[in-house]
Parts: structure tokens; sequence; C-alpha cells
């Protein structure tokens, strides 16, 4: 009892504690709604009455959200949750089944999916919908191809709520050569509008997003989507393409890493890249280490015109991938702190905090699951006010 009694004392006693004390509710979470998502978190211990009111559903759509997890599919929908910012969201998307019985992912932005729909298997429809919300929208049909060999290879979604409660939907579509296949054109739905344009492609260098590691961020009013130069070589350069929302301005950025597995994420403001590469290390015998050892390295793209990538972390993870014999890639990056995500074979889903050097597994994926991670942030705020579903 008497140590009990000391701890409410010295809690009491806490500068911390009696000037929180001093704020009102108000004040209190316009401050916070201006934080990082990471700091919010960290502030639920500054007292009950913090706690409290940072985790009231009725607050919780002043205040920024942090990654809650990963959707994929294999058979049916399937959701590893990586923190609780997610509860009470209805992930499995059933406020669109009484219309829609095949539902699948295609991209995520920003608390808003992108979903391809369709009520027979048959014609598919475009879907933007809000889980946190249950709101959606179906888009009008597509424009037709504009050529023959013409076709449509990469679907993603554009949206920011701090800058405009409005999102866009860019749908590229690559012409075939005699080796490969490279950008010609894309079409943009803009929801302010409410109608599709088309763009020819405005590149001085071919460019392909046919590549195994598909990802893309909305960033600074700018689509980025990795894919490759020069598709008709044999030797093409990882590079990232990037489109404004009017499919006017134009730009290629090499990627540091020419090999490996690789991806990009939006993280505490920047751009960033991953990327995986397999490493060969000496054991105490000094012989040939065999067992999938693998470099992860975490770069950063500090200036967007410069096109120069700063190099944050490289580190040899061994003993936890090689003891299980897994080959790991890197599929995401941790929006509030240096962590990557990778996953092993179709197999199990992990988490390496490259800051401390830890490496933590997450979850044991589901049989048959295509090795495409959805990266999912709860918005609860009233996106999609203008949404014609329900």
């Amino acid at each position: 009892m008497e140590e009990e009694s000391s701890k409410n004392k010295l809690s009491q006693d806490d500068p911390l504690v009696t000037a929180a004390s001093l704020f009102t509710d108000d004040l209190i979470l316009e401050i916070l709604s201006r934080l990082p998502a990471r700091s919010v978190r960290r502030f639920k211990c500054v007292s009950m009455p913090w706690r409290d009111l940072i985790a009231d559903p009725v607050h919780r759509k002043k205040l920024p959200q942090t990654l809650a997890g990963f959707l994929y599919r294999a058979r049916r929908h399937h959701f590893v949750s990586v923190s609780d910012s997610a509860a009470q969201v209805d992930l499995s998307l059933t406020f669109l089944q009484p219309k829609y019985k095949y539902i699948d992912y295609v991209d995520t932005c920003n608390g808003l999916l992108l979903c391809a729909c369709s009520e027979n298997n048959e014609e598919c429809h475009y879907v933007v919908c809000n889980p946190a919300t249950e709101r959606w929208i179906e888009l009008p049909p597509r424009p037709q191809a504009f050529s023959d060999g013409f076709e449509y290879c990469a679907f993603c979604l554009a949206f920011d709520p701090k800058v405009s409660s409005h999102f866009h939907v860019l749908e590229f579509g690559e012409t075939f050569m005699d080796v490969g296949s490279c950008v010609t054109g894309v079409n943009i739905f803009s929801s302010q509008t409410g109608a599709w344009i088309h763009r020819d492609c405005g590149l001085v260098e071919q460019f392909t997003t046919r590549f195994d590691e598909f990802s893309s961020v909305f960033f600074g009013g700018m689509l980025h989507l990795v894919g490759k130069l020069d598709p008709v070589k044999i030797y093409n350069e990882p590079a990232l393409l990037v489109v404004d929302m009017e499919g006017k301005a134009w730009k290629t950025i090499p990627l540091p890493s020419r090999s490996g597995n690789g991806t990009i994420g939006l993280s505490r403001g920047c751009l960033y890249y991953a990327s995986t590469t397999r490493a060969h290390v000496s054991n105490i015998n000094k012989r040939t280490d065999v067992r999938a050892t693998k470099i992860v390295t975490l770069w950063c793209l500090e200036n967007d015109d410069s096109k120069e990538w700063v190099l944050k972390h490289s580190d040899i993870i061994d003993e936890p991938l090689s003891t299980i014999g897994l080959e790991w890639r890197v599929f995401a990056i941790h929006p509030d702190c240096d962590t990557v995500f990778l996953d092993g074979d179709y197999m199990s889903m992990a988490a390496y905090d490259m800051q401390h050097q830890k490496f933590v597994r997450i979850h044991n994926l589901e049989e048959g699951n295509n090795r495409r991670y959805i990266p999912y942030v709860p918005l609860f705020t009233e996106a999609l006010a203008v949404a014609d579903g329900q």
C-alpha cells in the first residue's frame, strides 16, 4: 500500500502530468492532430485521461493513424495485423458484397482501397472504398484501347487527405514490341470531375511496369511507380516512373540497387526504397556459407529533383533468416520508422527493425497467396462524401 501511495504521489508531482492536466480536451486533440501517428501512440502513456482521449472512437477522425497491417488474397480475403489501429474496421468488405460477388484488392493509398469487382465474374467494375466508414463509389467505364497491341498493365490509386478530399485512379497502358513492352499512355480518373482522360506517355526513355516488384507511392502530387528502363535490353535498369495527376509532367528516377528485390514507401514525409540481395558469408571455418543470408538496404530520396538516393541502413540478416531456409524479400516499408516487412517463399511474413537490428516473425501466410500485400492505414474521416454506394 505504501509503495502504491508513493507511486501515485510521484505521478502527481510529475511536471509533465501536472502540465498536461491544464490543457482542455479540445486543445490536446488540436495539438495531437498535427503530430505523426507514432508520436500520438506514445502520448497514450502520458496519463490515463490522455489514453482514454486518444482511444475514444469519436476522436479518431481528428488523429493520424499508423499502419494497421496488410491485405492479401489466398482463395479469400485475409488481413495480417501489425497494430490495433484497424480495430472495428470491416476489412472483409462485406458492405460491398450485396452488389458484388467477386472482389479483388488492386491498390491502396492513405486509407482508401481500389478494388476490382464483378457481379458474375465477367464484367469488371472498379470501386474505390473507405473500409473505416464503409462508403464507396463505382468508377464509370474506362476508355477503350487506343491502338493494336495496347494493353493495360498497372492500376494505381492516388489520394492525399491532407491536400484534398478527391482522389485519382491511374491506369497505365503498354504496347508490345519485338522484345518486351513499354508504357505508351495512361488513363486518369478524377473524382472531382467524375470522368476519365487519356494522355500519351511523355517520356523520352522507354519504360515498362512489367516488373516482379510492383509498388507505387503518391507523394508531392506525383505518382511514383516502380518499373524498369530500356525494356528491350536484357539487363534493364530498375527505376521509378513519376507522373502528375494531369498526365502532363513525366520523368524517371533510377533506383539505387540494380539487383535483388525492392519496394518503395513513404515514411516520415520522405520517399524510401528498400531492397534485399543474397549474400555469401564465411562461417567460423572460413568456408563459404550457402545459407539464404540476405543483405537489406534502406535508401532515402531526400531531393526528388536531384534524383539522388542517400543510404540510411545496410544490414546482413543472418541467423533468423538462414536457419529456417526461406528466400526472403522486402515488400513494404513502415510509414513511421526504419522497419521493413519481408515475406518468405509464400509461407511467412516478418518485420525487421533496421535501426535496432531486430527481426520478428509476424504471421504464417495462407497457402495459395499471390505475394501481393497491400498496406492499410485506416482513415476515419468522412472521405468519399459524394459516394453513390451504401
